[in-house]
Formats: C-alpha cells, sequence, structure tokens
C-alpha cells in the first residue's frame, strides 16, 4: 500500500505541474490573443509533440517532455535589417564571420522572420505598447502567483491548520527518564501528574492554575513554567466541570528556537532547559483560518522563495558539494522537479490521516507555483522577466526620445542578447542536472 500510495503522490505532483504550467501558459496567451497577436501555437511540455489540435490559427497541444511550455508569438522581435537579409543563408551555415554566436543570433531573426506576413504586419508582439508587451510577459508568472493563493486559502480556510485543542487525547501512566528510547513504563518509573491527579481521555482543560484556556498551548505554557508547584486545573468531563489538583514534575528538554530548530550551545551540544511535565497530549483538529490567511501565506513564501533565488548560484554550489561528500542537505534549499515528486511521493505514503496528506500535498503545489512566480521574474532572458526588462528598456529610450524631440528609436532588437540567453540557459540546465542528481541520490527528506 506505501508503494501505491508513493505513485499516487508523485502523479498528483506531475499533474499539478502540469496544471500550473498550461495555466501559467494561458496568462501569456490569453492577453496576447486580446492584444491581436497572432499567437502559432500552445504547448505544454517540450520535445516530440505527442497530440495537438489546430482551433482556429493557434495549435493545441502537448509535447513528450513536462518540464515547461510556451505559446509562440508572431514577431516577438522586429524583422532582420534589409541590409543583411542577403547574408542570411551564409551566416546561418556558420561561414559567416562572427563565429557560433554570430550565427544564433542570425537563426534566431530567421526564425523570428518566418512568423512575420509581409512588411506591414502589425499583429506582432513588438509593436505592441510597452505596458501591453510588459502585461503579456507578467501574465504568466501571475497566474502562477494567483493559483498559489487559490491554494493556500483553500489549505488554511478549507481544511484549516492542525490545532491542539484542550480536550485530552492521551494520558501517560509514568514519568520515562530523559532520553529514553522507551514507550513502556516499568515499575520503577514514577507515575505521571496527570494520572495521578485522575485526569482521563476525553477531558476538556477549562482553567490551569486560575487562568481560563482556550487552546493547549496556553495550558502547556503554565504547566512547563511551574515545574514542582502545585496548579488547581478545572476541567468539564460529562458535561460537568471538576478539578484537581497536580504537581508538573520537572524534566530537561532541548531549546527550540524561533525557527523551529534545536538551539545549539558553544560547546557544539544541544541547550536544554527545565520545564513542568504532567503527561497528557492533546487531540488535534483542523481548525480554520480567517480568509486573508491564505494570501498572507503566499506573499511570505514569495519573500522566502525570493531570499533563496538571490543566492541561488551559492545554494546550488553546496547542494553539488553535499552530493559528492554524502553530507545531509540543507532541507530549505532548492529542489528540482524530480525532488517535489520525491517529497509529494512520501508525503502521501506517510502514516497519517488521509487529510492530513492531502493537506500537504496542496502546500507543496502551492509552494511550486511560488517558486514559478518568482523564477520566471528574474530579468533574464529567456525567462518572462527578461522579456519585460526588454520592453522596460525600450520604452526608456523611447521616453528619452520624446523628452528630447527626436525621432522615435527603432525597436530594441533582443536576438542581439541571443549569446547572453544561451549562457543563461546552459547554466539554467546545469543547475538543473545538479539538482536532479541530488533528489535522486542524495535527497531531502521529510520524515
Amino acid at each position: 500500500m506505501e508503494v501505491i500510495a508513493f505513485v499516487v503522490g508523485v502523479l498528483v505532483m506531475v499533474v499539478g505541474l502540469a496544471v500550473s504550467i498550461a495555466l501559467h501558459e494561458i496568462g501569456h496567451l490569453v492577453p496576447a490573443k486580446k492584444f491581436g497577436v497572432r499567437v502559432g501555437q500552445y504547448m505544454i511540455g517540450f520535445g516530440p509533440t505527442l497530440w495537438s489540435r489546430r482551433i482556429g490559427e493557434t495549435e493545441y497541444g502537448f509535447k513528450a517532455i513536462p518540464l515547461g511550455g510556451y505559446i509562440s508569438m508572431a514577431g516577438m522581435y522586429p524583422p532582420s535589417p534589409r541590409e543583411r537579409e542577403a547574408a542570411l543563408a551564409g551566416e546561418r551555415s556558420g561561414r559567416a564571420g562572427g563565429g557560433f554566436f554570430a550565427t544564433m543570433v542570425q537563426d534566431a531573426r530567421a526564425a523570428n522572420d518566418e512568423t512575420l506576413v509581409g512588411d506591414d504586419d502589425d499583429r506582432v508582439f513588438y509593436r505592441l505598447p510597452v505596458w501591453k508587451r510588459v502585461i503579456v510577459m507578467l501574465g504568466g508568472p501571475l497566474m502562477n502567483l494567483v493559483l498559489a493563493v487559490v491554494l493556500f486559502v483553500l489549505l488554511f480556510s478549507g481544511i484549516g491548520i492542525p490545532t491542539a485543542t484542550t480536550t485530552i487525547a492521551s494520558v501517560s501512566e509514568c514519568v520515562l527518564p530523559a532520553g529514553t528510547d522507551r514507550t513502556d513504563c516499568k515499575p520503577s518509573d514514577p507515575r505521571a501528574p496527570a494520572a495521578q491527579a485522575g485526569i482521563q481521555p476525553g477531558d476538556v482543560l477549562v482553567s490551569v492554575d486560575g487562568t481560563a484556556v482556550s487552546t493547549f498551548a496556553e495550558a502547556s505554557a503554565i504547566i512547563q513554567d511551574h515545574p514542582g508547584v502545585p496548579l488547581r486545573v478545572v476541567l468539564e468531563r460529562d458535561g460537568a466541570e471538576q478539578s484537581v489538583t497536580l504537581t508538573p514534575v520537572r524534566t530537561s528538554r532541548e531549546v527550540i528556537g524561533d525557527d523551529g530548530a534545536t538551539v545549539i550551545g558553544p560547546d557544539g551540544a544541544p541547550e536544554t532547559e527545565e520545564v513542568g511535565f504532567v503527561g497528557v497530549g492533546a487531540q488535534v483538529t483542523h481548525v480554520a483560518q480567517p480568509v486573508w490567511a491564505g494570501p498572507q501565506a503566499a506573499f511570505e513564501n514569495v519573500g522566502a522563495v525570493a531570499g533563496i533565488m538571490t543566492q541561488l548560484p551559492v545554494r546550488v554550489w553546496d547542494t553539488a558539494v553535499d552530493l559528492f561528500t554524502g553530507q545531509e542537505r540543507d532541507p530549505n534549499g532548492p529542489l528540482s522537479v524530480v525532488g517535489a515528486g520525491r517529497l509529494a511521493g512520501e508525503v502521501a505514503a506517510t502514516d497519517a490521516p488521509v487529510l492530513d496528506r492531502v493537506a500537504s500535498l496542496i502546500g507543496l503545489l502551492a509552494s511550486l507555483n511560488i517558486a514559478l512566480f518568482v523564477f520566471n521574474l528574474i530579468p533574464l532572458l529567456p525567462l518572462d522577466g527578461g522579456h519585460v526588462a526588454v520592453a522596460l528598456w525600450d520604452g526608456i529610450k523611447r521616453a528619452w526620445a520624446k523628452l528630447f524631440r527626436r525621432p522615435p528609436p527603432k525597436p530594441v532588437d533582443a536576438t542581439r542578447l541571443v549569446p547572453v540567453t544561451f549562457v543563461v540557459v546552459v547554466l539554467l540546465i546545469g543547475m538543473g542536472a545538479v539538482l536532479i542528481l541530488a533528489d535522486l541520490f542524495n535527497p531531502v527528506s521529510l520524515f
């Protein structure tokens, strides 16, 4: 069953990724068509075409490698300069001066020219006003952001956050020695204060030491702050209130920092603190959060992912080092699609309630869409952020010329940046390969 659940989790992630990509490309497609740009293809995936169908002037389809998608817009760049048209064939074959990169530039120009229909073609991307070009290119990432917000709203307000309630789920019979791996009690172990006071599963905590409590965390805080001090506890049992007195025993626990990790002391050992312990566990239920909790979580995730993206080369390098040295990876480091699928499989295969597993998968898909949103805003071609940067530069040039009453400049020819784009693509492929290998041979595990 675990294997089946793992496969189901991976499939959920694959389908979720495909839907995310499809919506991303729709975010480009809809405004492009709205602004009159001719769109030749809308494809999910890369490589050989598995299925396609032409509707109007656009071919819609799926390709074999589901790691991305694209739409093909007419006239992404201005047409090739007239004086160079005669030399295109020679340059494309690599025989012209300038070498490899010059050939790439001319290949890009030739491919772009094939999407144009005559000199007066006005259904092209490069002729759009700057603000329309920006809208078209930002449409894709914004769809990922909107999808992430919807998923976080579903997670936080629809399913709710697992919260320990004031209802007692379990009562320990004894106090086990610190650091032991035992789960059963021995006759020599002292009885737990809660069991000694007669607290039973199903009891509901009303107040502790005279302070009303509405969450288990509030009750725990009071108990932990009073080791060795008798406390009066009011609880509800079978609809009637009754009070008991218990004395928390003093026990050691590791200090947890604000980031949720164990605090390590100067000697390299985990820091500990003395707290009170009574031996009760709480029932956990999903508590729906306000509707704004979803958008808030989404934008908090945007900030966290943006921080990772600013350090992406360093983090990928650290991941490569961990891969070849066998060290444990940073659980907050970057992942490939393989890593995300593996985590989804682990989540689906855990021994947890189905609702908890569904919630975890929704959280993973939401985080994936946040990553797609932030990553595509990086101002480098061929990413959407790079096309936005080109459009804005074109707008700045035109505004400058207008300010000084000069003739309008020619449209920015982004094909000149093809060599830079090539380098970026190679780096992205390299980083992707490192992350995939790391996720296969030195994976991050949630459990």
